[in-house]
This record gives structure tokens, sequence and C-alpha cells, in this order.
């Protein structure tokens, strides 16, 4: 399993925002409002990228053998779940990033900027969530001095490695 790269996740957070900014902007215009992020989703994301490095770290732990072994599929689910964060925050970091982008022009009205904070700091907490599956992924990694069982093209988890 390769390492997923920072590059397509820019590119999952850029097309998502631009395709939310256009629905969010058709929603407008027939009427609808945009209301402010609620804190708590930001809160939720932020202890889910928490969970993702405690669990990411564990692994890494058995595997500098600082630690007693851990079944092979929870090392296994480890990376996918930390793959799947970095994936689900590149999105919510899009989104967000749309729901800033929409109102950053009428800034001086109470409620816009209350979009605009809410969306930053919601925002910040689906890059924390980026952050911690790219780092929980790179401690889930088995170089070839590590295992003889890596069979990974640049030492990375493979099924069944850990």
């Amino acid at each position: 399993m390769r390492r997923t790269p920072w590059t397509r996740l820019l590119l999952v957070a850029l097309v998502t925002a631009a395709l939310a900014l256009l629905v969010l902007r058709v929603v407008e215009s027939r009427g609808g409002t945009v209301l402010a992020i609620p804190v708590l989703s930001a809160v939720v994301v932020a202890l889910l990228a928490a969970v993702v490095l405690v669990l990411g770290w564990q692994v890494r732990q058995v595997r500098e053998g600082r630690r007693r072994g851990t079944d092979p599929i929870v090392a296994a689910r480890t990376v996918v779940l930390a793959t799947a964060s970095a994936h689900t925050g590149a999105l919510l970091t899009g989104w967000y990033a749309a729901h800033a982008l929409l109102v950053v022009g009428d800034l001086a009205i109470d409620a816009r900027r209350e979009v605009a904070v809410s969306a930053a700091v919601a925002g910040g907490g689906a890059l924390l969530l980026v952050v911690a599956g790219l780092v929980a992924e790179r401690w889930c990694e088995i170089r070839d001095s590590d295992d003889d069982d890596a069979d990974g093209p640049d030492g990375t988890v493979t099924e069944g490695a850990v």
C-alpha cells in the first residue's frame, strides 16, 4: 500500500470547494440562507483526528518494539482509517472553504462574518483531520528491515504485513 499523496488531497479539497461554492450560490440565488457552521462539528472532527493519531501511535510503538504485538488486522484497519480520515478531511476542508468564500465579500454584515468565522474554525478542524490521517499513515509504515513480508514498493504496510 502506498502513501496517500498530498497533491491528491489538495485536488479533492479544491474540486469540492468549487462544486460546493457553485451549489451554495445557487441555493442563495433561490432565496436560501447559508447558516453558520456549528462549533460542535469542528470539535467532533478534531476529536476524530485525535483518535486517528492515538491508533497510529499504538501501531508505531508495536512496529518499533516498544510495545507488545498487536493483531495484524488492527494495524491494517488503522491504516485504512488513517487514509479515509485524510480523504474525509480534504472533503470537509473544501466544503468549509466554500462557505468562507461565499461570504468573504460581505464581512461587514454580522451574520455573514459569523458564517466566515465558523467556516474557518471548522476548516481548521478538517485540516487537522487531514494531517492526522497522513501522519498516522506514515507511522503505520513497515520498512523492509522491519519485516521481510512487507512487499510494498516503498516499504509501506501491506495486507498481513504487520
